[in-house]
């Protein structure tokens, strides 16, 4: 297919320099917006309510029009449009159409902040940014979605270390791919619906990034045995009756597509390569849910697969029902579609289903690999980037580290952990003891008096073995049974990110 024909329709980036440059002069970004149309309203814009913005932007500035063309689907006067953007260029290129006396927006450009303050954008079918006038309902299968929740989440918790290759699988409207251009020397972005590599195009040029190598096909087929140093995927993971939409529903039965994806990434990363997805698995009659995404795991990779939300088969099917706009079809039709979905399930045995973050890492050859699969519906704080990082450098250490030299080693509280001691008001002694950390996974975890002195006079000065010794003469214990019993809770606390080993020098 050729590039004219994928492009029919849809704008050309040839000057998207100048209407950035507009855009910008108009201060159309995040920041803008949040003061053009207040917190209230922003926040309503964001739920596809749209009245509080139309009411705000009833004056005549260049901000208030770029929010009326590109979000909220007005037509404006040809006299304010060309005040606001390089009108003869949009209009040469595709951003914007004459309608009647008037001007419209053909996409959706959605002011985006990077994570270092960029002022980017993110161009999608219009209608179809969180945030948009009209949601994603009612749109045919190759509908390209803007920025939503879910890519947000697989942005914030991407690990951000320099690269030479990334793959942004399943790219969308090319938020995954734009991130990846700031630490990446080369990415590549594939998508199965050849619109979707259009919008990604424009996302890049419209937000001043490198170009990507932009490739059609499904899964891993347009890069065959290519391997990158991070791959990630917000891939269409639902699981429904048929693949009616293309941007969400993965074609194959069940958690077909989510199992393939992460099995398949194994051969393509490169050793110390992380992959990382969205994912929706099956809770299956019979089965443990664990076990189940456990097997999904490639050979000779580690893998931390965390379970943020469980809902059951009526929940799941009235969300996506919803998402489709079919609660809006008739009575009957509504019943009908709902009605598939329960029997698919029931097909399958499936009794709930489960969302979640699934991280790869490409082991060293002969490495035994680190898999930890939990269950965390707990709030966290992002980016988790560094977190997930660091979480693999501790399974790194603790594979490597016997009890003995454990307590050889040294330790430091990491940052951001305070202690918390509950108990009845006034009693001497707390009924136990809890670490909370205040970053990342924001974890809270119940330690004993030992866990607690140990923790709290951990700076690096000492090792863990000196530290338990003078605990030991403080509460009267066995020294030896005190080391023999206590390098467990360090691994846990280790493991949990509560403390961290000192590098040693020779």
């Amino acid at each position: 297919m050729s590039t004219t024909s994928l492009a029919a329709g849809l704008p050309v980036p040839d000057q998207s320099a100048r209407l950035r440059d507009a855009l910008l002069a108009a201060e159309f970004t995040v920041d803008g917006l949040l003061d053009l149309l207040g917190a209230p309203a922003y926040a309503a814009l964001a739920r596809s309510e749209t009245v509080p913005a139309l009411r705000a932007t009833r004056g005549d500035s260049p901000l208030e029009t770029l929010v009326r063309l590109f979000l909220l689907r007005g037509t404006v006067p040809p006299e304010r449009a060309r005040a606001a953007l390089p009108l003869d260029e949009a209009l040469a290129d595709g951003w914007v159409a004459a309608a009647g006396d008037g001007i419209r927006a053909t996409v959706d450009i959605r002011p985006y902040g990077g994570p270092e303050g960029q002022d980017w954008f993110i161009v999608s079918d219009l209608g179809c940014a969180v945030g948009g006038a009209g949601g994603a309902s009612g749109h045919d299968e190759g509908v390209v979605l803007g920025v939503g929740g879910a890519s947000t989440t697989l942005a914030g918790i991407t690990v951000r270390t320099p690269v030479a290759s990334a793959l942004d699988l399943g790219t969308g409207s090319g938020i995954q791919a734009l991130h990846a251009t700031q630490h990446a020397t080369r990415v590549t972005a594939t998508d199965l619906n050849p619109r979707a590599l259009v919008f990604t195009r424009l996302t890049l040029a419209l937000s001043g990034a490198p170009e990507a190598d932009l490739r059609e096909g499904s899964l891993f087929a347009p890069v065959e045995s290519e391997t990158y140093d991070l791959i990630v995927s917000n891939p269409p993971f639902v699981i429904s009756p048929g693949a009616r939409l293309t941007y969400r529903d993965g074609g194959m039965g069940g958690d077909d597509l989510c199992r393939s994806l992460v099995q398949q990434s194994g051969e393509q990363l490169n050793e110390g390569g992380f992959a990382q997805f969205l994912a929706n698995w099956q809770h299956v009659e019979g089965e443990d849910w664990q076990e189940r995404v456990r097997s999904w795991v490639p050979r000779g990779c580690d893998a931390w697969i965390v379970q943020r939300e469980v809902q059951d088969v009526t929940q799941y099917a009235e969300l996506w029902l919803r998402d489709s706009g079919d609660h809006r079809t008739a009575p009957e039709e509504y019943a009908a579609r709902y009605d598939a979905w329960l029997d698919e399930f029931e097909e399958r045995r499936t009794r709930a289903v489960g969302f979640g973050w699934i991280t790869l890492r490409k082991a060293a050859a002969g490495q035994q690999p680190s898999i930890v699969v939990e269950e965390w519906p707990h709030p966290v704080e992002q980016p988790l980037g560094e977190t997930v990082r660091a979480h693999f450098a501790r399974q790194d250490y603790l594979r490597t580290h016997d009890d003995a030299a454990l307590l050889a080693d040294h330790f430091v509280l990491a940052d951001a952990v305070v202690q918390e001691q509950v108990g009845p008001p006034g009693a001497e002694d707390p009924e136990h003891v809890v670490l909370r950390q205040n970053r990342g996974m924001l974890r809270a975890t119940k330690v004993d008096t030992v866990g607690a002195g140990f923790a709290g006079v951990c700076d690096g000065t000492l090792n863990a073995g000196r530290i338990l010794d003078a605990i030991a003469q403080l509460v009267g214990e066995d020294p030896v049974m005190l080391r023999d019993r206590t390098p467990g809770a360090i691994r846990v606390l280790v493991q949990e990110g509560f403390l961290e080993p000192v590098p040693q020098s020779d």
